[in-house]
């Protein structure tokens, strides 16, 4: 059983051949959808981004790319999983549900594929940065 370089090829979905050729859509780039579409819902603060993530880009084979995973079902269409950190005081549900339908919208739309699940990992809620109130100087004497 031969397995030329498998571990360095590109996943790609190919779409149906026109008389001009094939179109083929490679998985990173629908992830990179992926995370757009999530960053454009309210009451996401970002796509994956945990210290998680930031080891495992150390490592070249990495469950999730940047927070998101692609992968086509036996039929062709796109199984997404992404983490999201949301903004605390959200409904976590409420939001989760919205991403998918904006994943789901964008990806269609941008890719004329179908999306058969979209799974949201709720993998962190982050509060709003703040600035200090302190009504101290920046120089103290004592």
């Amino acid at each position: 059983m031969h397995n030329e370089n498998s571990e360095t090829k590109i996943p790609l979905v190919s779409e149906e051949s026109t008389t001009l050729g094939d179109i083929q859509i490679n998985f990173n780039v629908v992830a990179n959808i992926v995370r757009l579409a999530a960053l454009e819902v309210t009451g996401v603060a970002t796509v994956g981004g945990g210290l998680v993530d930031g080891i495992a880009d150390m490592f070249p084979q990495k469950k999730f790319d940047r927070g998101v995973r692609v992968k086509a079902d036996e039929i062709g269409d796109y199984i997404i999983d992404i983490k999201v950190i949301l903004k605390f005081g959200v409904e976590l549900a409420q939001v989760a549900e919205q991403v998918q339908h904006r994943i789901i919208e964008q990806v269609e739309k941008m890719t004329s594929r179908s999306v058969s699940r979209v799974n949201v990992i709720v993998d962190g809620v982050k509060t709003t940065e703040s600035t200090p109130t302190d009504d101290w100087d920046e120089t103290h004497t004592d």
